[in-house]
């Protein structure tokens, strides 16, 4: 049992400590290139052993039951739904502030004292994609209430 928390624990542990190499090569000036190839392999390297070497029946298919209830109609069109609330807010989101985020730059640079003005409509263009997110909890909480989980 100790096992599926130390697994987990040592792949962070060896996900975060290129990021720590990287800080201190940008402290000292130099480029942090060799930091972020090495984390790059070394999350390759962990994702491809837990592809391999699954640990007992800490990732497994769900049962039959499970999957049954999981394949009907109306829960794939919930989860659908769900994606596409997701999916489509984040992307008007970032349409929003594609177009914002650039006009807060210019106002900002011209007059300082306009930068939390031109924060705020920086942040109501992200907040499309929190009240996407949202919704697609809601949708999916009600998806799983109707299939009884």
């Amino acid at each position: 049992m100790l096992i599926y928390f130390l697994l987990p624990l040592i792949a962070v542990a060896l996900l975060c400590v290129p990021f720590i190499f990287t800080a201190k090569k940008i402290k000292n000036g130099r480029s942090p290139k060799g930091a972020f190839i090495g984390n790059l392999c070394t999350f390759a390297g962990i994702m491809l052993c837990a592809l391999i070497v699954p640990v007992g029946n800490f990732v497994s298919a769900a049962s039959e039951e499970g999957v049954k209830a999981a394949l009907s109609t109306g829960a794939g069109l919930g989860y659908l739904a769900a994606a596409l609330a997701v999916g489509l807010s984040c992307v008007g989101s970032g349409i929003a502030v594609a177009a914002g985020a650039p006009a807060a730059i210019g106002a900002t640079s011209e007059d300082p004292k306009n930068f939390v003005k031109a924060l705020i409509f920086v942040v109501l263009g992200e907040g499309i994609a929190l009240y996407g997110l949202l919704i697609a909890i809601l949708i999916i909480s009600n998806v799983g209430t109707a299939l009884g989980i």
